[in-house]
């Protein structure tokens, strides 16, 4: 079972201790690439230095400033934000969007960082990771409003059936945490919604950590308890779920010469 974790958070101070041997129990267990994600812009610095040392996996990077963080958005955030997403490793703008459940930062200020964000996107030709949470009919709009401009990912998706549609709609990709896995998981039929070449897979690792790791820090090498999850509620093969999730992140990242 060949897998890409598509959101990872490796440079979460959790990991620090042992990186290394992480990064080993996720290529033991068939992770070939994963996509480390950035909340601001000094982890996205970090995330650049972590992906440019050895690894036994392939790992790249975002850049971007989280909607928690959206009050550090200024104009000297967006120039440092611009010249940090010219670096190698970084294949997205991200992670941004718009958090209304907790609201650590205001309404209007996630909506400003996230338009800047989107439309940096699409100046540089990159495609966008999106965290929704409680905020579905603005993300919805934006959505809609750069369609065609910009393509991106809902991760760890948990929105309503208007988000969905209008990420569909746009030509945007969706992807699943180990919440599936979770007993009080009832959104089945969302899973089964999403177009197989839409689909992506994630651990939001140190987060969100699947059934049967429940309670323990999350990693890459969880993923395919997620992925196993996602194959039995489709009434799919893990492994061809497995196959076409990585496929499916190759090409949203840009990483075509990893598909053989």
């Amino acid at each position: 079972m060949r897998l890409f974790d598509s959101h990872a958070h490796l440079t979460d101070k959790s990991f620090a201790a042992e990186l290394d041997s992480t990064l080993a129990r996720a290529a033991e267990r068939g992770v070939g690439a994963v996509v480390t994600i950035a909340s601001d812009l000094d982890d996205a610095q970090a995330a650049i230095e972590l992906a440019q040392q050895p690894s036994r996996l392939r790992i790249w990077v975002t850049a971007g400033i989280h909607p928690h963080e959206a009050d550090r958005w200024t104009p000297e955030a967006a120039a440092r934000l611009e010249v940090l997403a010219g670096a190698d490793p970084v294949v997205a703008i991200g992670e941004t969007g718009l958090d209304f459940y907790y609201e650590n930062a205001p309404r209007q200020g996630q909506s400003e960082a996230f338009r800047a964000q989107i439309e940096l996107a699409a100046r540089l030709g990159l495609p966008v990771v999106v965290h929704s949470r409680e905020a579905d009919d603005e993300t919805a709009a934006l959505i809609r409003e750069f369609s065609g401009s910009v393509v991106g990912v809902l991760h760890c998706f948990t929105g309503g059936a208007e988000l969905l549609d209008a990420g569909l709609a746009a030509g945007w990709y969706v992807s699943f945490s180990g919440l599936i896995t979770f007993k009080r998981y009832r959104d089945e039929d969302t899973v089964r919604a999403v177009p197989g070449d839409r689909l992506l897979v994630e651990t939001d690792s140190p987060h969100l950590a699947p059934v049967p790791k429940r309670g323990r820090r999350n990693e890459p090498a969880f993923l395919e308890h997620t992925v196993r999850r996602l194959a039995e509620i489709r009434g799919e093969q893990p492994e061809a779920v497995a196959e076409r999730t990585f496929e499916n992140a190759c090409r949203f990242y840009g990483l075509a010469e990893l598909i053989s």
